[in-house]
């Protein structure tokens, strides 16, 4: 009974120690050398001038909504597309109802202005 899953666990073991030398040969064979400049913490390249604990502005997290929705679309807009000749018009109505959310949720974006640069 486990022999059929012997080439998924042999390729899980061999992955495994393929990882695990790549993380060991890295500090073998890389020159370190830590300095202050590297050492202090940043982001996007520049020195952090005060608390990482400020307010975001609404538009990051509108943006962050719209890619969720365009995501969400594809995501089940392909295996919709590949099944639409076995489906009867119930499947049909529900994905026209899913993307008629999702086109209000568009709107919403393009009403907030999050569209807007």
């Amino acid at each position: 009974m486990y022999l059929e899953y012997f080439y998924i666990y042999s390729f899980l073991v061999f992955l495994s120690i393929v990882g695990l030398l790549l993380f060991l040969l890295s500090f073998l064979f890389v020159y370190q050398n830590p300095n202050a400049s590297k050492v202090t913490p940043y982001e996007c390249g520049f020195n952090p001038y005060s608390d990482a604990r400020n307010k975001f502005e609404i538009k990051y997290y509108l943006i962050g909504i719209l890619f969720i929705i365009f995501d969400l679309e594809l995501i089940y807009l392909f295996p919709w597309i590949l099944s639409l000749e076995f489906l009867k018009l119930t499947g049909i109505y529900s994905m026209l109802i899913f993307l008629l959310i999702l086109t209000l949720g568009f709107v919403y974006e393009w009403v907030k202005g999050a569209l807007d640069w």
